[in-house]
């Protein structure tokens, strides 16, 4: 199989350590709940930096390497995986640094009213009022609730910041890509 395009993957997480004698890698989730990363059966490994450093798709490209998962569980705040064909601890290690990438197909179907922040990013966001707030550029995690950052797509430039809860979001159409908010454009 030849390696998708970058854009085809969404990066989980990076390998942070090896574990134990058998081949076994500790990786440090992006998420609270990696519940794509803990049930993908296979992982895309990549050691070069990220693809907003500067570096061109083509040597991206190249340094992507395909693994089967063997098997992966948590284990203190971190997922502990078991790739195919990494069989020894110096194998392991020297994985270290590497981001984890998984196909957006390779996730496990959403709940109802439950989102992938990756399919929320490029939605764009309009109020009650229908005023276009902007596009929906990022989102992070403050503890209690996710927040989402609308803005300015070509520039990332942030105009709000706005919480990801029911009271705020009204709908949410990820066919036509929008979401519809309780917010103002002056707030």
């Amino acid at each position: 199989m030849s390696a998708p395009s970058l854009n085809d993957l969404i990066e989980l997480g990076a390998i942070s350590e090896a574990q134990g004698l058998q081949g076994q890698v500790k990786v440090r989730p992006h998420s609270s709940d990696p519940v794509a990363l803990l049930s993908s059966k296979a992982v895309w490994l990549s050691l070069i930096p990220r693809r907003d450093a500067g570096v061109s798709a083509s040597v991206e490209q190249a340094s992507l390497t395909q693994y089967k998962v063997k098997s992966a569980k948590m284990h203190s705040g971190n997922v502990v995986m078991a790739l195919e064909g990494i069989a020894d601890r110096d194998q392991a290690l020297a994985l270290k640094g590497a981001r984890i990438l998984v196909t957006r197909d390779a996730f496990p179907k959403a709940e109802s009213d439950s989102y992938y922040w990756v399919d929320l990013i490029g939605c764009q966001a309009t109020n009650l009022q229908d005023e276009v707030l902007g596009e929906v550029i990022d989102i992070t995690e403050n503890g209690a609730h996710g927040i989402i950052a609308i803005g300015d797509p070509a520039t990332k430039k942030i105009l709000q910041l706005v919480p990801f809860v029911k009271e705020v979001v009204h709908n949410v159409d990820l066919t036509k890509k929008m979401i519809k908010l309780d917010w103002q454009s002056d707030w």
